[in-house]
């Protein structure tokens, strides 16, 4: 069991974050008998995957979506799959945007490069 300030350190969400998706129901927090948060280590999973999800730009309703799905059990995996595979290649589409616009970058720091040092 985690106190929330630990599993904020180690998920590197902030507290409010994680309040946050406790609020919209897409984490589930246990309590202690005196009503305080607790997080376990599956709770930890679930933020593993919630920071690999934001982080490539799910939006949060899909991450609801997604949770909601596992909480209903086993026979939504072709569903969740199905969700995860089209994320997965939104990202990957945005990964070649970002490699030709890196591209392009690299290629304006070399003009300049080759003008020298002019200041």
């Amino acid at each position: 069991m985690y106190a929330p300030s630990e599993a904020a350190r180690r998920s590197g969400f902030s507290l409010d974050t994680l309040r946050y998706y406790e609020k919209i129901g897409l984490l589930s927090v246990g309590r202690t008998s005196g009503g305080r948060r607790v997080f376990t280590d599956e709770d930890l999973g679930w933020l593993v995957l919630f920071r690999c999800l934001r982080d490539t730009g799910m939006p949060i309703a899909q991450m609801c979506r997604y949770a909601e799905l596992a909480r209903e059990g086993e026979h939504t995996a072709g569903e969740r799959k199905a969700l995860l595979e089209e994320h997965a290649t939104r990202v990957e589409e945005q990964m070649h945007l970002l490699q030709h616009q890196y591209d392009h970058l690299r290629e304006k720091i070399r003009f300049y490069e080759g003008l020298g040092d002019s200041t």
